[in-house]
């Protein structure tokens, strides 16, 4: 490693100093097997191959350069930086303005090969005179913990440990300084050259190089097919085909699964300890991305999640888990990384999420929501699913009466949340629908009974008739965000004076800064210290609220509210502070995308004169295709009608 990288400038360029870094300045990329982070000055900080839960071999988002990253950026201390992604893709193209050139950086991340191999690639091209650039290049295993072995093999590099091998190939030469691979080069007008990372298992040979500008073109080509095919046709198409195509680089493309967000422990308050591991799968998103992706006309992709979601529980009904693996593992044990300092110093720094062991009642009428959804948007082979159906419901007939963690899976002790009550609601009202409307076998009486029972109860203990709202849980004097659902998943109406109640005292009690926040955390019931930022996917069920009230200038004005708060690119973390103007969590967030998605929908819908509160199975409008919706009701009826005809049969006959 003694050869010099060829035109490095006779007289330096002054050195950048980073900016102090913040979450939304980070962009996505994705393969739809793994993901990376991307500063907005040139440095990969979060990169887990080959899967989005693998351990991280650049990690310095949650430390420091010490902790692996990749580095490529314009020398010059005045440098100004823009970037976008390629319309309808996740490339990510950065561009570089100095005052003698301007370059641009194009990252992406193909499709695997057929032999295993994942990789990265960065492109340099020169558009205008003449930009000087540095790259560093440092290598940090296991989460920042271990330094690789490496070695130079025909002109690359190769970086070894344990499982885990990584070949970098570069266009210039790449020398060994402090541990990292670092060179300093220019480009100019018309001059491109190209890196390339590729991870491979460290027991196998090296994989054949792949051509970058190939991959570049295929790439491009393979997520513009796939954008071209959203359904949305109303003003918010940008932010909407934005949204999905996050949801699409969150998917776990061989099983379908997909996860809450590709990072953990990015923190919901800074310097906090409310930071988790988010790269799994929750079922409770299960009914919220099949509307996104049906009203989107992305049936396909609903399918492939509904047979996971299928997969995942399908093993043990009775044991249903809030989470599961990208393959549906179910073992997802909690602990500590205690060589990372965390982002702005906001520690533990947590891998796998101890939440997957709590009882939240939610989940069941989240996953029963989704089958009757995909159920009534025609997808093929529900009746597979009805048998798991079924035996989720028989389980539920006992537990709704049990306490919980809630959705919000909180940490303190398990109490009767009023939300979680009426998903348990949801869970039967769904499955009664689903035998009535689709001819299904079922005892519809039964199910008619405990789904009465669970209302009365809720109306009984839920309910404070002193603040004409329901409460956060029995006995409480709080209220909670997720009450916001009552109407949409038609539990009550929207009308009903103590859903307007509720609806009132949510906006005095949880809105600052014009955002909903979940809960009152000052209280202590989550059993956690410290505080967090206003929950987006919060905000976004307002919005739906206001539309399905008919006040469209405020669901409107609320809406354009949160889609300024996404960053440069379109990408929403979990949550945002008002008081400081950041972001904050895990990023970027499903929950918010499926949101912003939603939320469009409802507001298109209701501004189309039919908004249908009967179309809410969960959270979000449904809004299939003619001939898909004609298909489907004319299967239920012919079903319905050949189930009735050997009912109305005499024995013998």
């Amino acid at each position: 490693m003694t050869s010099r990288p060829p035109r490095t400038p006779t007289r330096p360029p002054a050195s950048r100093t980073p900016s102090p870094r913040r979450i939304e300045d980070y962009a996505l990329i994705s393969s739809t097997h793994s993901a990376a982070l991307v500063h907005r000055e040139g440095s990969i900080d979060w990169l887990c191959l080959p899967r989005f839960d693998a351990a991280a071999m650049f990690a310095s988002l949650l430390g420091d350069e010490r902790n692996g990253h990749w580095n490529l950026r314009a020398r010059h201390a005045t440098a100004r930086v823009t970037r976008r992604y390629l319309p309808g893709t996740m490339v990510l193209e950065t561009t570089w303005h100095t005052p003698r050139g301007t370059a641009t950086v194009t990252d992406f991340m193909p499709q695997p090969s057929r032999d295993g191999t994942h990789e990265v690639v960065r492109i340099v091209r020169g558009v205008r005179g003449t930009v000087d650039l540095r790259t560093e290049l440092r290598i940090r295993f296991n989460y920042g913990e271990w330094v690789p072995w490496v070695q130079r093999v025909d002109g690359a590099i190769h970086a070894v440990a344990g499982p885990d091998a990584v070949r970098i190939t570069a266009g210039v030469p790449l020398v060994n300084e402090d541990f990292a691979s670092c060179a300093e080069f220019s480009v100019t007008a018309g001059q491109s050259m190209a890196f390339a990372l590729e991870w491979f298992p460290s027991h196998e040979r090296p994989p054949i190089t792949r051509d970058a500008y190939s991959l570049l073109e295929h790439t491009t080509r393979r997520w513009r097919a796939w954008s071209a095919h959203c359904g949305y046709r109303g003003e918010y198409r940008e932010p909407v085909e934005r949204s999905l195509l996050t949801l699409k680089a969150l998917t776990y493309a061989p099983t379908g699964g997909i996860v809450a967000a590709p990072t953990t422990s990015l923190p919901e308050q800074p310097g906090g300890a409310r930071n988790w591991d988010y790269r799994f799968c929750w079922l409770r998103d299960a009914a919220l991305t099949l509307y996104a992706l049906i009203g989107s006309g992305y049936l396909e992709e609903a399918s492939e999640w509904r047979w996971w979601l299928m997969r995942a529980v399908g093993g043990s009904p009775e044991d249903l888990q809030i989470m599961y693996g990208l393959h549906g593992e179910r073992v997802l044990n909690e602990f500590e990384l205690d060589w990372l300092a965390g982002f702005e110093g906001s520690r533990p720094v947590r891998v796998g999420n101890g939440a997957h062991v709590q009882r939240q009642l939610d989940v069941y009428g989240s996953v029963i929501a989704a089958f009757h959804a995909s159920r009534k948007a025609g997808l093929a082979d529900m009746d597979k699913v009805w048998p798991l159906e079924r035996a989720i419901a028989r389980q539920l007939t006992t537990l709704w009466r049990e306490p919980d963690s809630s959705l919000w899976e909180v940490r303190g002790e398990p109490r009767h949340f009023v939300h979680s009550k009426i998903m348990c609601w949801l869970a039967f009202d769904r499955m009664i629908s689903s035998a009535e409307n689709f001819g299904l076998d079922g005892p519809v009486d039964d199910w008619r009974k405990t789904r009465d029972a669970i209302r009365a109860d809720v109306l009984d203990k839920g309910y404070d008739a002193a603040s004409n709202s329901f409460v956060q849980y029995y006995g409480a004097d709080t209220v909670d965000a997720a009450l916001l659902l009552i109407p949409l998943i038609g539990f009550l109406p929207i009308h009903d004076a103590r859903v307007q109640g509720t609806i009132a005292r949510i906006e005095r009690e949880l809105i600052s800064g014009g955002l909903v926040y979940r809960y009152r955390t000052e209280l202590g019931v989550d059993g956690l210290a410290g505080g967090e930022g206003a929950f987006l996917a919060c905000s976004f069920w307002l919005v739906n609220v206001y539309a399905a009230m008919g006040r469209l200038r405020k669901a409107r004005a609320l809406f354009k509210r949160l889609l300024a708060l996404g960053n440069d690119l379109g990408l929403f973390a979990e949550e945002y502070d008002p008081a400081s103007g950041r972001q904050l969590g895990n990023f970027p967030q499903a929950f918010s995308h499926i949101g912003l998605i939603n939320s469009a929908h409802a507001i298109t819908l209701a501004v189309g004169g039919v908004w249908e509160l009967a179309d809410m199975d969960g959270h979000g409008p449904q809004r299939l295709p003619k001939t898909l919706r004609q298909k489907a009701e004319a299967k239920a009826k012919d079903k319905a009608k050949v189930k009735a005809k050997a009912r109305s049969r005499k024995p013998g006959q």
